[in-house]
């Protein structure tokens, strides 16, 4: 409790996001007392049919946070003249919105009117990291849903060839630290990625090399091997680590070996501080899923909301 207390008043405020509301651990005690067992049991179910889901669930509650708070706006569907957040070009790759619809179906069961989808989100990103064999967290919960959500707005999501001083920006903007940073990016131990986001990697990466020096040999031979330079495969690519279905610390020991998939990933090597974590977290599971933890609290609790949505892909 205290540290959780500690993090959400700790919690830089920045004129785009804001605490709002004061999240709390016992929000829906008396209102909804039966929601963390109910979102958990939908995503369950959902992970035990689909072991992609977790990946999934975790990246859409990152999107979700990173553009106007964790607001669900990620959520809603295009609509009329208006393309949403969902339908850009960063998020096009997104999936399993079919779990928090039957999620937020289930509570509305329970208790109508009373959660919130964003709060739905944060839960189940909890449970999809537990299902994977992370840690667990108490969720500070108290969320309102977003009425916005702009395709446009994609662009200032990070990219995954962002280097250091993008990175430290991005994450910065939104009250986060460099130990944020490093520990956030341990989510991409989990999922998978389309060429794409790697292609410039290993194909014409500047004039003297065709690809990125820091990258093992083999492993770049390995991923131009599956990704051609004109590649003509639609869903082409590389899981993120080779257990991508398990939460754990390989895929920082994978930066040491010059093996990870986006530039970004690299990027954490060429500033101390980065470069230091990535070695502690290398080398301690138990060091990196601590500070996991109070990483995911603190993006979690940046909202931007206003209302509770009767169904998370449209505004009341």
């Amino acid at each position: 409790m205290a540290t959780i207390a500690a993090l959400l008043s700790s919690l830089l405020i920045f004129s785009a996001f804001s605490l709002g509301n004061a999240l709390s651990l016992n929000h829906y005690d008396k209102t909804c007392p039966d929601v963390e067992a109910t979102v958990a049991n939908v995503v369950k179910q959902a992970a035990m049919a689909d072991k992609k889901v977790s990946a999934a669930l975790l990246r859409m509650h990152f999107h979700d946070c990173f553009l106007r708070g964790c607001d669900a706006s990620v959520l809603l569907d295009s609509v009329n003249k208006n393309t949403a957040e969902k339908d850009g070009p960063p998020n096009a790759s997104l999936h399993a919105f079919y779990v928090i619809d039957n999620a937020k179906k289930a509570v509305e069961a329970c208790c109508p009117g009373v959660v919130s989808c964003a709060d739905i989100l944060a839960l189940a990103a909890r449970d999809a990291v537990v299902l994977a064999g992370g840690p667990t967290w108490e969720v500070p919960k108290g969320r309102k849903d977003g009425r916005i959500s702009k395709a446009s707005e994609t662009i200032q999501m990070p990219s995954p060839t962002f280097n250091i001083s993008q990175l430290k920006q991005s994450f910065s903007q939104r009250g986060l630290s460099l130990d944020d940073l490093v520990a956030l990016s341990g989510g991409h131990t989990l999922g998978f990625s389309h060429c794409s986001s790697f292609q410039s990697r290993i194909h014409n990466f500047n004039a003297t090399h065709d690809t990125d020096p820091t990258m093992h040999p083999a492993f770049a031979a390995s991923l131009r091997s599956v990704c051609q330079k004109k590649n003509s495969v639609k869903n082409a690519g590389a899981t993120m680590d080779p257990s991508p279905t398990t939460f754990d610390n390989t895929y920082y020991k994978l930066i040491l070996q010059g093996r990870s998939l986006f530039s970004s990933d690299q990027a954490l090597l060429t500033f101390p501080k980065t470069k230091n974590l990535v070695h502690k977290f290398a080398s301690s599971k138990e060091s990196f899923k601590k500070a996991f933890v109070n990483s995911m609290i603190k993006m979690s609790s940046i909202t931007g909301g206003q209302e509770i949505r009767k169904h998370c892909r449209v505004v009341n």
